[in-house]
């Protein structure tokens, strides 16, 4: 195989492992919850509060998973990651009561930080580090199909099979489709970080400009702040999509409407994959960052009229398909890809923990006043973040090569 052509097939091999990857050990469990709710005699809330522990686990382990990933590889980590998620899957679909299906969801979020996007990104830039940023865009135009295929796929099986069954499923997938994906992505890495250089022919990441040295620490906190913010407004809408819009007034139209946020995220990474531009990708951040209070303000001053149902949901979908990816390049292009997977490691932390406690926040928020208040609130959080990244926007001098 020509060197040329192993990043383009890692790309696309990783893009599928992380259909697989988010639609197994995230999207999915929206659909199953009713299901394991039944089974262990919770309610629909008992389970998310379940997930949303899960998930903070996920959180406190990620910085010590991002270091791993830049100690012995990234690729490397991922092999092992998904046999430890297969793993977890089957022991959630085998666990016999609460308890022990509570403790296998937990240990199966900590597994996931070695193979969703925070260790996919590292792998395609231990790769090809002057290349990284469209790897990660060409990645995330890939993945954002997940939600789409996995919402009706898992819908599908558990109607046949049952949860168990349809854990037991995702378990064999990540075993027999992933795992030899991961596998052969970490011996190309090997082989082309060992190559002569005139046979890789590495090139540097490119810099459109830079923070000065005084600065670096700053923006580091910054970025994290920012992003950890617009994670506590998105995962809030995320969460619960549908009930936001009746509960602002929307009504009958809300399911239907809520149906253009996989189109509208999914065209905008297409559009900055096909149209990159030369914009510094933190222009870009801010940019997207600020889609969502955006429409999250359209939405509870416009309601109940269906065009502003229509603009906030397409809003929101242009802000979580750009968001995946500077989330990526952001930290690339401003501190380069030397400690990168560790970088990345830190700020997933943050997101991780602040998109946990997002849905139970906005619930709380929303009973004691009202949705249009909640979304007015979490519409000021997404600002703080946008503040947080024009900050750091402020620090980059021109750079000369």
């Amino acid at each position: 195989m020509r060197e040329f052509s192993r990043p383009v097939l890692a790309t696309w091999l990783l893009g599928f492992t992380q259909i697989i990857g988010y639609g197994s050990l995230y999207y999915g469990f929206s659909i199953l919850a009713d299901d394991i709710a039944a089974s262990f005699n919770w309610t629909r809330a008992g389970f998310f509060g379940v997930f949303s522990l899960a998930l903070l686990s996920g959180a406190v382990v990620a910085p010590f998973v991002g270091r791993a990933l830049d100690r012995f590889g990234a690729a490397r980590m991922m092999s092992l990651g998904t046999i430890l998620s297969s793993f977890m899957l089957s022991a959630t679909a085998l666990a016999p009561g609460p308890v022990t299906f509570t403790i296998a969801l937990m240990l199966m979020q900590v597994v996931s930080c070695f193979v969703l996007y925070d260790a996919a990104f590292p792998a395609l830039v231990q790769m090809t580090p002057g290349n990284g940023r469209r790897r990660i865009i060409q990645l995330t135009l890939i993945a954002g199909f997940a939600s789409s295929l996995f919402w009706p796929l898992t819908s599908w099986i558990d109607h046949f099979l049952g949860w168990r069954l349809t854990l037991a499923v995702y378990a064999l997938a990540n075993l027999a489709i992933c795992f030899p994906a991961h596998v052969a992505v970490a011996r190309w890495t090997r082989a082309m970080v060992s190559a002569p250089p005139s046979a890789a022919a590495p090139e540097p990441v490119q810099v459109y400009a830079k923070v000065p040295e005084q600065h670096l620490g700053t923006a580091m906190w910054l970025v994290t702040a920012g992003f950890a913010l617009s994670s506590l407004a998105l995962s809030a809408v995320l969460s619960q999509m549908v009930p936001l819009l009746q509960a602002l007034g929307f009504g009958s139209a809300s399911l239907a409407v809520s149906t253009l946020f996989g189109p509208a995220q999914v065209a905008v990474r297409f559009g900055n994959l096909i149209f990159p531009g030369q914009r510094h990708p933190i222009i870009v951040g801010i940019f997207a960052l600020a889609l969502l209070p955006l429409g999250l303000v359209i939405a509870a001053l416009g309601a109940p009229a269906f065009a502003a149902a229509v603009v906030f949901v397409v809003l929101v979908g242009l802000s979580s398909g750009l968001k995946s990816i500077v989330q990526g390049t952001v930290p690339l292009i401003l501190f380069g890809a030397k400690g990168y997977g560790s970088r990345l490691g830190v700020m997933a932390g943050f997101r991780y923990a602040s998109g946990a406690i997002a849905p139970f926040v906005f619930s709380l928020v929303s009973g004691m006043t009202s949705a249009s208040v909640a979304a007015m609130g979490f519409a000021a959080m997404g600002l703080l973040g946008v503040a947080a990244l024009w900050q750091v926007s402020r620090y980059l001098q021109p750079h000369a090569p």
